[in-house]
């Protein structure tokens, strides 16, 4: 049984312009470079939280400022809560970037098929 599928690349539809198929793996690979941007933002905004908390942590410590519980709170949930979404963002992050190599690569194989 033959389904026209013997050199078909798995994100071929029957029918579909390769030109359309670029212009939509185009689209995606932009949205996943604003995924990626996004992902860099938060990995800023994490390291930032993690800073903060450890050097109010560090100066109430030394005892460079007066020792408050509620700062205290504080700066252990900054530094906790910074490090648990920078875990979670550098996973995201390599997925976006798995998924942009994989659009990259299926837009690179289209460009490299004849015309028909």
């Amino acid at each position: 049984m033959n389904i026209g599928a013997d050199r078909a690349l798995p994100f071929e539809r029957d029918g579909d312009d390769p030109r359309d198929q670029v212009d939509r793996l185009e689209a995606r690979l932009d949205e996943l470079g604003d995924a990626m941007a996004r992902c860099r933002k938060i990995r800023l905004i994490s390291q930032i939280a993690i800073g903060a908390g450890g050097t109010w942590f560090v100066a109430a410590a030394v005892g460079a400022i007066g020792f408050d519980p509620i700062g205290l709170m504080a700066a252990i949930s900054a530094v906790i809560g910074g490090t648990v979404m920078y875990g979670s963002n550098t996973t995201t992050s390599r997925e976006v970037e798995a998924a942009m190599k994989n659009a990259e690569a299926m837009r690179a194989a289209l460009i490299g098929l004849p015309e028909s």
